[in-house]
């Protein structure tokens, strides 16, 4: 087995405890007390006299689902972990010095899409408004839109490039790679999945013979649940090491609380099917909709236009059909007349980080 050896200066990662007063009360439970990953590059600590004083531009890396910004700076075998990747960048003269910053917004639902949601937490605001100042007080950062960004991968995608919609007071580049888009390809298709997985928690068993299926859908219809989805999460949170399955239903259940949160509904959320027969529902489908990345190029435009970079990829085997949500996406975005690189690569959704090679670099010279 070959050891990895850098032969470049590989930085340095600080590790330090924020206590949010904006997740204080979330309706999950989770903790408040985070921890706060930092990564500051060789050139942080380098030269001498008012050469120590410089100031670098920022980077945010928003994780995936079930994602948590510390497992992108712990050791990989046979390749690089997020700073390693940097080091590496910055040696190689691809991409200037820059600050990397890895946010903890893990939850009970296995992560969240980077917004504000009644059901989860107010996760937007505890970046914008929280992080960014505490990040910008602890270290030499360029503290300005024009010099910080933010990138992931699947729910990180999504996070980064809603944040460039939605925040663009606080971001000056994004960089989406697989991020969730056009919800009728990426999510509709799992849902009988997550239907299966959950009914295992009626509190009915089905038996075999004549159905009632109007008694047997009583409270299930209008998107709330009988209890089932209730059952459901309390055994997965009980469980040690849930199944691929569950998870997957899991991520769904994250999915209707982020874009359908209700406070009157049972768990705080509303579900886009009818838990017993399937059917979609569409006043609930529609919230869903108002969340999506490509319906929602032509409202926040100017927005857009405003930001130095945007980054997007993602590979033409994804597993979970997102490339034809960038595809999408990309188009609207030329449409509008929204300056932006889109490149596709041969891969999946899985093992994709490499492809921060591309988009770091070019975060880095937007915002330098």
């Amino acid at each position: 087995m070959a050891l990895k050896r850098a032969h470049w200066p590989a930085g340095q990662s600080v590790t330090l405890e924020h206590v949010s007063k904006v997740l204080a009360d979330n309706p999950l439970g989770d903790p408040t007390t985070r921890s706060l990953a930092v990564w500051l590059p060789p050139q942080y600590d380098a030269g001498k006299g008012r050469g120590r004083g410089r100031r670098f531009p920022v980077l945010y890396d928003l994780v995936g689902y079930t994602g948590s910004g510390l497992a992108h700076t712990a050791w990989r075998p046979f390749t690089d972990n997020v700073p390693e990747q940097a080091a590496r960048l910055i040696h190689e003269r691809k991409m200037p010095p820059c600050i990397i910053v890895f946010p903890d917004c893990f939850t009970a639902l296995g992560g969240n899409q980077y917004v504000n949601s009644s059901a989860i937490g107010r996760y937007a605001d505890y970046l914008t408004q929280e992080i960014i100042p505490f990040v910008d007080q602890e270290f030499r950062t360029r503290a300005a839109r024009e010099h910080r960004g933010c990138f992931g991968k699947s729910s990180g995608g999504y996070g980064a490039i809603i944040h460039g919609m939605r925040y663009t007071r606080y971001w000056g580049a994004i960089a989406d790679h697989s991020g969730d888009s056009y919800f009728d390809f990426v999510y509709r298709a799992d849902w009988p999945n997550t239907l299966n997985e959950i009914a295992k928690h009626r509190r009915r068993k089905r038996k075999s013979g004549r159905i009632d299926v109007l008694d047997e859908e009583q409270g299930v219809t209008e998107g709330l649940d009988d209890g089932r989805v209730r059952r459901f999460l309390q055994a997965v949170w009980q469980k040690p090491n849930p199944s691929g399955a569950e998870v997957h239903a899991l991520m769904n259940l994250a999915m209707a609380a982020t874009y359908d949160p209700d406070p009157d509904a049972p768990n705080g959320f509303r579900l886009p099917f009818n838990l017993e027969t399937g059917e979609l529902i569409e006043s609930r489908w529609r919230e869903w909709l108002k969340h999506d990345p490509i319906r929602l190029v032509g409202r926040y435009t100017n927005n857009l236009k405003r930001l130095r970079g945007i980054y997007i990829d993602c590979g033409w085997r994804d597993q979970y059909q997102i490339h034809y949500g960038t595809r999408i996406l990309s188009k609207r975005l030329a449409e509008a007349g929204i300056d932006h690189r889109y490149e596709e690569f041969d891969d999946t959704h899985s093992g994709i980080d490499y492809r921060m090679d591309h988009s770091l670099p070019f975060l880095a010279r937007a915002l330098r």
